[in-house]
């Protein structure tokens, strides 16, 4: 069992069609501005101020408004009007199926709470899986990084599906990004995707049009996102007195080569909305 978004769990039960998903989705996404789009529209901040924000969130871990209050862009004040403004205007994926008209009360009050105990079940299932592997605190700090920084840099949201235990389960991944880390205990972080995933998740980290974006940048961008990834795992799960040493991005182990290590890999299937990937962590 998979742990699921409240969409995709809709659309695999025949609640609702992918044409009405993909609606509900936009209506979502465009609910829920950026908090740079929020103060550009308001005049408080250029596009190239809210640029440099972005970047600092990809190597630190603070909010937009934080940094932006550390660099005398924004005051307190506007931060907090920012907030409640994105949250007044933020609405519930459910909610907007009904304003649709896609699905009425009674269905989204009974999907939900069989999707809140389908996802329970499936998550305990997973924290097993992780938390008796020796690797488990890596991967631990690996989705955690990504369930948090995949708002800010990615802009839209990823979670946890499933433990991967087989090649079979993999078969989709055409490209695996990995950094290698030297220290006392080396390890391998990792992200691996199909190519129209690595594809969409290297527009929305550039900021850029899918025709802007060629095969070599795509992969440039996975590799960057990965030695991201690999920044926070290292700060959360290595000793600050200990050395350490990353190698560049590198492409050429599959995802399926790593899991044939058997007990010096572990993976987990991530979903978002840029497609499905895969995070890998090994020693």
């Amino acid at each position: 069992m998979a742990a699921k978004f409240f969409g995709q769990f809709l659309l695999e039960q025949g609640l609702i069609n992918r044409q009405q998903l993909l609606a509900a989705l936009e209506a979502q996404h465009a609910s829920n501005p950026m908090l740079g789009e929020l103060a550009q529209n308001r005049g408080w901040m250029s596009a190239a101020q809210a640029r440099r924000i972005n970047e600092r969130q990809r190597a630190e871990d603070q909010r937009f408004g934080d940094i932006a209050e550390s660099m005398g862009i924004l005051e307190r004040a506007q931060v907090e009007e920012l907030l409640a403004e994105q949250k007044a205007r933020r609405k519930l994926f459910g909610e907007i199926l009904i304003e649709q008209g896609s699905i009425n009360r009674l269905q989204l009050d009974a999907a939900l709470r069989e999707h809140q105990a389908e996802r329970a079940d499936a998550l305990k299932a997973l924290e097993v899986g992780v938390a008796g592997h020796p690797l488990g605190e890596a991967m631990t700090s690996a989705i955690n990084t990504s369930v948090r920084l995949f708002p800010r840099t990615l802009g839209g949201p990823c979670q946890v599906a499933n433990v991967v235990g087989s090649a079979e389960a993999l078969a989709g991944c055409d490209v695996t990004a990995h950094v290698r880390i030297a220290c006392d205990a080396p390890m391998a972080i990792g992200i691996a995707c199909d190519e129209a995933t690595m594809h969409r998740m290297a527009c929305a980290f550039l900021s850029i049009e899918p025709a802007q974006c060629d095969d070599a940048l795509a992969r440039d961008a996975l590799g960057e996102l990965v030695n991201v990834l690999m920044g926070y795992v290292v700060r959360e799960t290595v000793p600050a007195d200990a050395s350490y040493r990353a190698a560049p991005p590198d492409f050429a182990v599959s995802a399926v080569n790593f899991l044939r290590q058997d007990d010096r890999t572990l993976a987990v299937a991530m979903t978002s909305p840029h497609g499905p990937f895969v995070l890998i962590v090994n020693n």
